[in-house]
């Protein structure tokens, strides 16, 4: 005989601590996809219209046709993120009665922290260095060789002063930067000012800084917007940084930009796709260090994102107010 608990899917294994909480639950028929590959569609599209409530990932596509999958039971869709431009917000908009919930602020420090990682790689040009070691060493030690660039007295650039964005600019202060510029939809004085921050336009951002770092949300505002007119304005010495999502960057206009030396190194942690082949340009490129999307994979992190997407999850399927709400 079948439960007559509520039906909560989660798409993906979750981490240790939050996986034995779930598993520990009482009060909802718990299934999860624990597959070592992600959930297929047609199993995502099955999940949905018998769930009353999906834990998804940033991998999973929630669209219309996901949305419109879904039984009349489901009300609420959590997803393990701070970001949810994979989810089709105005199709759930407009079928109603369907709570959208988030991750935010618990993955500030991990991503800042990978953020800085990034950067410090580029500037001490740490790929082509593991690389010399693979092959045996090079020729030893060197006064002129594999030299890479400090950020003492240079301009930082935030793209998104948001939370990650203040907690990159206040970790990369005691490496000696000296002005950092921000853009964005609008000024953050409130943000900004205990940085020492300056509000410019994109344009001005890109002629300025020396490290730019990507820490805003992929919209249609934000979407391509590093295209082949951006890295035309930027400095031949900078390096850029993306630990926000990978269409914010044209990776061909990006690969293009390497080539010709218009930057002289990007750092991303987010790709389109995910993963990046291994034979892809952009990974095999020598002033182009790629991480995979480990931006938030801390245990503490991960583990508490887990954990608050249950929360949201639960909280949706009592009919009570999520933790952490999308607006829709």
């Amino acid at each position: 005989m079948s439960s007559k608990l509520p039906v909560l899917f989660v798409t993906s294994k979750l981490p240790a601590l939050a996986q034995q909480r779930l598993e520990a639950l009482t009060d909802v028929e718990v299934r999860q996809h624990t597959g070592a590959h992600a959930i297929s569609r047609t199993q995502l599209l099955e999940a949905v219209s018998v769930a009353d409530g999906l834990v998804c990932i940033l991998s999973d596509k929630i669209d219309t046709e996901v949305i419109q999958a879904a039984g009349p039971q489901l009300r609420v869709i959590s997803t393990v993120s701070v970001g949810y431009d994979h989810v089709d917000v105005g199709a759930l908009s407009r079928r109603g009665g369907i709570s959208l919930g988030y991750t935010p602020n618990v993955l500030t420090d991990a991503t800042a922290d990978t953020t800085v990682l990034l950067a410090l790689m580029a500037a001490r040009r740490v790929k082509q260095a593991l690389q010399t070691v693979a092959n045996g060493g090079g020729g030893g030690f060197s006064l002129s060789t594999g030299l890479g660039s400090q950020f003492t007295g240079k301009t930082l650039g935030i793209v998104g002063l948001g939370r990650i964005g203040c907690a990159t600019a206040a970790r990369l202060l005691p490496f000696g930067i000296t002005r950092i510029v921000y853009s964005g939809s609008q000024p953050r004085d409130d943000r900004a000012r205990p940085l020492n921050a300056h509000y410019v336009s994109f344009e001005d951002l890109l002629k300025e800084s020396d490290l730019v770092c990507i820490c805003c949300p992929l919209n249609e505002r934000t979407a391509g917007i590093f295209n082949r007119q951006a890295f035309a304005a930027m400095k031949s010495t900078a390096i850029l940084v993306n630990t926000a999502r990978g269409a914010i960057i044209n990776q061909d206009d990006l690969l293009e930009a390497l080539d010709n030396g218009l930057i002289a190194h990007a750092a991303l942690d987010v790709t389109v796709p995910e993963p990046l082949p291994g034979d892809h340009p952009l990974a095999r490129h020598p002033n182009c260090t790629i991480l995979p999307h480990i931006g938030s994979a801390t245990e503490e992190t991960r583990n508490a994102m887990s954990n608050l997407a249950i929360d949201n999850a639960l909280a949706g399927i009592k009919g009570q107010e999520l933790v952490a709400k999308v607006d829709l």
